[in-house]
């Protein structure tokens, strides 16, 4: 199967989105399927790669910071005609184009399947929609009436197989007999490490041999360099403000083998996003992946997979180091409790395997080609 994988054009290393789809092809090359990249900005450039190419599938990878946030590839599936769409979804919800149109110019447009506010042409034009978590399949279904194909995420890094403890905590500067709490991920303003390092301060004040671990890389796609030095500036200066400077190991970013070495050298890891956590963090499922027990923030509309007490503990508000001072406390205080949300953010991992994705997305392409033959006849 010829499946041409329509996406931006970001650095995986810096970009989420790049990494799933580096990810996703790499395991739908090991299932024999050819991929055939088709990095885009503008619909022209890609509507004439696609005629070249002739896939049987054109699979759009959308969000909108993927595509510089212009909504102009939107136009493509009309630039394309004949040709099959799929569409996932990786940002959804939020945004629309031009951002000054009314919701309510929007919805009557949707409901009859001509246009979306986001994603323009992709999702009215697609034989199906894929979602990585539930909340852009509840938006999908609200708009229009459409059941998505919810595929669940994978780790970003998954267990890469045993360290030597100690032997990575010496490479990492992590002291050998501290308590580590882990972060790890994209290190931007709204992963909430601000309120996570002033935690530190409180329980280390209170006589806790704690260390804070933050593994990633500050660049991004929305954080350029310059605003990413900016940060990671300001991020230390807030160490030595807390006085916690020499408790907090910053390493930028590391090889995914580093990454898994360093999370088994971790005893808790923690993730105060400022709009709270879900299961659509890769970052976060790499935590369940290495067995890390975890805190997490309590997001708007709850992740129903992530449990307190169950799979992970829940500080029950975002941008507030007091209670992430009490998860991290019930944490560290109860190895039983510790055991329980381990194993179950672990139990999560079911299901989430690259090589299981791509058995979903080929069944995917094959009933959407399926349809196209029945249409034909």
């Amino acid at each position: 199967m010829r499946i041409a994988m329509v996406q931006g054009r970001a650095d995986p290393e810096r970009d989420g989105v790049a990494d799933y789809v580096r990810h996703l092809t790499a395991a739908l090359r090991d299932a024999g399927e050819n991929v055939l990249p088709v990095p885009v900005l503008g619909p022209r450039e890609a509507a004439e790669r696609l005629k070249s190419l002739r896939p049987d599938i054109v699979h759009v990878q959308f969000a909108p910071s993927a595509f510089g946030f212009s909504a102009r590839p939107g136009l493509l599936p009309d630039m394309a005609r004949g040709l099959p769409f799929v569409t996932t979804l990786h940002e959804y919800g939020w945004w629309s184009s031009p951002r000054w149109l009314p919701g309510a110019m929007w919805r009557p447009l949707e409901r009859a399947r001509l246009w979306d506010r986001e994603t323009w042409r992709f999702v009215p034009r697609s034989s199906a929609v894929l979602t990585t978590n539930a909340g852009h399949s509840r938006v999908l279904q609200e708009r229009f009436g459409r059941t998505a194909v919810q595929v669940p995420l994978a780790p970003n890094v998954p267990d890469l197989g045993p360290a030597d403890r100690d032997e990575t905590r010496r490479r990492l500067g992590l002291p050998l007999d501290a308590q580590v709490v882990a972060f790890f991920g994209f290190v931007h303003p709204v992963k909430g490490l601000r309120y996570l390092i002033e935690a530190l301060a409180r329980l280390r004040g209170a006589g806790r041999n704690l260390h804070l671990l933050i593994l990633g890389g500050f660049t991004s796609l929305a954080l350029p360099e310059q605003e990413a030095r900016v940060f990671r500036e300001e991020l230390t200066e807030w160490t030595q403000t807390c006085g916690v400077a020499r408790h907090v190991t910053i390493t930028g970013h590391l090889p995914a083998a580093e990454v898994s070495a360093a999370l088994h050298a971790a005893d808790i890891g923690a993730f105060p996003f400022t709009a709270g956590a879900t299961t659509k963090s890769g970052a976060l499922l790499s935590s369940f992946a290495h067995g890390l027990p975890t805190l997490v923030t309590a997001a708007d509309t709850p992740d129903p997979d992530l449990v307190d007490g169950t799979s992970v503990v829940v500080a029950p508000r975002v941008r507030d180091a007091l209670v992430l001072v009490d998860g991290l406390a019930r944490l560290l205080d109860d190895e039983p409790l510790r055991r329980k949300v381990a194993a179950g953010g672990a139990a999560l991992m079911a299901g989430r395997s690259w090589e299981e994705i791509a058995v979903t997305h080929r069944a995917v392409y094959s009933e959407v080609l399926r349809g196209q033959e029945q249409h034909a006849r």
